[in-house]
């Protein structure tokens, strides 16, 4: 069985996402967007963009690293 990769390009290739913005993001759009896949390879991870970029890559993480970073912080 082959790993995942940790990105997909685009983020596009995401589809039937909602992608969320921060709560603490400012009208200046120098925030990421985040969003859940529920179907497909990437179902279960959390996928974060940059919201200058919405055709761009999107990062993948598992809901345990993504808690662990947003706790670091």
């Amino acid at each position: 069985m082959s790993a995942l990769p940790r990105n997909v390009t685009p983020s596009t290739e995401l589809i039937e996402v909602r992608w969320l913005r921060s709560s603490y993001s400012t009208g200046a759009n120098n925030c990421v967007e985040t969003a859940r896949p529920s179907a497909g390879p990437w179902a279960g991870l959390l996928a974060v963009r940059d919201s200058k970029d919405p055709h761009g890559p999107a990062l993948l993480f598992s809901p345990e690293s993504w808690a662990g970073f947003t706790r670091a912080f």
